[in-house]
């Protein structure tokens, strides 16, 4: 076993050696040996070394490398060094996650993160909090226990009784959610056809006038941090206006509910505090690594309610038990490398990183408008739109950047137009990587 951790710790640093001389995106040719992974089932044992050295050759070169520094797809973190290791230290404990039982030390350490999340983050003290896969999960879990609420109130048991005959469910979205919250939405029986669509502004900003009134119960999502522009819905506003009703407020704050742990951004997330659920990821800006999401939901009792089947074969504790507050019983214990990157970063550190990426994100933006390129929405967080011409000149240089190597952008859909995003938000990025990365899109544009 030693010899084995030492030759998986020799590769995984040589990965890490080569992040930076390697394509973002693996080559075709890379892609293609994916397969002698396959082929039939072995019928004998192979050797552990063997297979460790089977899976780096074949597999590392096959990687995109969202680790390192000129990933600008999607909103992906790298990995900060302190949560890998503990990851690492994480998967040789092997615990299951899901109970003070199963793990002491991850259900403390839950309880240790969450109090520290809430502060971080700017949110009630009183609020419960769960470690679950992602934001759909986050958003599944937190829109589970506003169902929960706003149904009670109107004296039906959901978890009892479920949706058949129960009083209807008004669901207000913005026009530009994303996906993963009417993924989430339709896996608890609110159907896409029958969610309520509110109206945006030119930033993907919901308008808090073209609210309807609210009769019955209601529940109402916002975003904090457009995945496209990065702007914020009026959130304050939002909560200001259904005060006097029983509507739940659910903010899906992906990686925007960052903002607030940064002094300069913290504006950006004004009001957010007044609603009464929040989704959010640590794989995202906080670079821990995959999977890591978590959410914070004001009504302790709706969240623990709404996750928290009659169990009878495990016993009762006087501690807070991770399992009663997420759709998952079994799980890893992810919050781990949340522990590590917060005692590493600290307050400061995790400042640190938001104003950094915010910062490379103005500089992209800065120097592509220098060279004439048409910037589409206002550079408030880490996310930049950028249009090179016409729809087919946007997909040639998108694809361009993208098969040249030395960063990888994504593609986004904008006012019906194909444009490209620069999403910035790896702990690794460099000045030097944006300089590099943004010269590479101007050369690449400027052929296109």
């Amino acid at each position: 076993m030693d010899d084995l951790l030492r030759e998986t710790a020799r590769r995984a640093g040589n990965y890490l050696n080569t992040l930076g001389s390697r394509p973002v995106f693996p080559s075709s040719a890379a892609i293609s040996r994916l397969s002698k992974l396959g082929g039939s089932l072995p019928d004998a044992p192979s050797a552990p070394q063997d297979v460790l050295e089977l899976l780096d050759e074949i597999g590392s070169d096959a990687t995109v490398a969202s680790a390192g520094g000129r990933y600008f797809g999607f909103v992906v973190g790298g990995v900060l060094p302190a949560a890998l290791a503990a990851n690492w230290l994480a998967a040789v404990w092997d615990q299951n996650g899901m109970s003070s039982v199963s793990s002491p030390v991850a259900a403390k350490i839950e309880e240790i993160v969450i109090p520290w999340l809430l502060d971080l983050l700017h949110l009630p003290e009183e609020c419960a909090g769960a470690l679950v896969t992602g934001a759909m999960m986050a958003n599944f879990t937190a829109l589970a226990a506003a169902r929960h609420s706003v149904l009670r109130k109107s004296g039906w048991d959901v978890e009892a009784d479920g949706l058949s005959g129960s009083p209807p469910v008004t669901v207000m979205v913005s026009e530009q959610a994303h996906p993963t919250l009417l993924k989430a939405a339709s896996l608890l029986g609110f159907g896409h056809r029958t969610l309520v669509p509110i109206p945006v502004d030119e930033q993907g900003r919901m308008i808090s006038d073209a609210l309807p009134s609210i009769a019955g119960p209601t529940i109402i999502c916002a975003q904090a941090g457009n995945v496209s522009t990065g702007a914020f819905d009026p959130i304050g506003e939002i909560c200001q206006r259904v005060k006097a009703t029983e509507a739940w407020v659910h903010v899906d704050g992906a990686f925007g509910l960052w903002a607030a742990a940064a002094p300069k951004r913290r504006h950006l997330t004004a009001g957010v505090a007044e609603a009464d659920s929040w989704a959010t990821d640590a794989h995202k800006w906080l670079n821990v690594p995959y999977d890591s999401g978590m959410v914070f939901v004001r009504d302790r009792s709706s969240l623990e309610t709404a996750m928290t089947p009659p169990v009878a074969y495990l016993p009762e504790a006087d501690c807070r038990e991770p399992w009663k507050y997420t759709p998952e019983a079994s799980r890893r214990a992810r919050g781990i490398e949340i522990w590590a990157a917060l005692r590493c970063l600290g307050r400061s550190g995790i400042a640190d990183l938001i104003e950094r990426s915010c910062r490379h994100a103005t500089r992209f933006a800065n120097g592509l408008r220098e060279a004439g390129h048409s910037v589409l929405n206002d550079v408030v967080l880490n996310q930049v739109l950028v249009s090179f011409g016409s729809d087919d000149k946007n997909l040639r240089v998108l694809k361009a950047v993208q098969e040249d190597g030395t960063c990888w952008c994504s593609s986004a859909l904008w006012c019906g137009r194909k444009v490209m995003r620069i999403s910035v938000s790896s702990w690794a990025t460099t000045d030097g990587d944006v300089e590099r990365s943004l010269s590479a899109i101007l050369r690449l544009a400027t052929n296109g």
